[in-house]
């Protein structure tokens, strides 16, 4: 059995194929906003490495799952049906309201870097703000889920609400 290259050279004149099969020059604002989405993944996967809670751990997985949902939504055009639907922010809501039950209120503004899984959240959350940046600029040309949307604005907010559980919850 012959193992299969990891390169295809279809992209080597500046395209790339979307999930649908569409190709796209890479520089597309379709291909930053998937790409900015994949780096809040490997964002993710570094907090996961590093928070100490298990259910913060274990609600970092379960996201970086539904960003792959989220990142094929992004990169396809004239889906029948969107991956994400309005069920996705009630999880993310849902989500983020237990979490913050857990925490006394907010008195004072934080910064970043009291422990290691927090401050990878945190960039998981600041990678997270560009990505819905870059997405509203799609959308201003292309129609976007407005679900991915609103999904990326509480994943921003899940991922500050992780840091502090993560850092003042004990």
């Amino acid at each position: 059995m012959t193992k299969a290259a990891v390169y295809t050279r279809t992209g080597d004149k500046g395209t790339t194929g979307l999930y649908t099969g569409e190709r796209v020059p890479k520089q597309s604002l379709r291909v930053e906003a998937y790409g900015t989405i994949d780096e809040i993944t490997s964002a993710l996967g570094l907090a996961r490495a590093t928070v100490k809670r298990k259910d913060v751990r274990e609600t970092i997985f379960k996201v970086q799952q539904l960003l792959m949902s989220l990142m094929a939504d992004v990169a396809s055009l004239n889906l029948p049906e969107p991956y994400i639907k309005e069920e996705h922010v009630k999880l993310f809501e849902e989500t983020i309201d237990r979490f913050d039950g857990m925490l006394q209120p907010l008195k004072h503004f934080l910064i970043s870097g009291d422990a290691q899984g927090a401050a990878a959240l945190d960039i998981a959350r600041t990678t997270t703000r560009r990505a819905e940046r870059c997405l509203l600029r799609l959308n201003e040309k292309e129609p976007v889920n407005p679900q991915v949307l609103i999904c990326l604005n509480r994943l921003s907010d899940l991922c500050f609400i992780l840091a502090r559980v993560e850092t003042e919850v004990k």
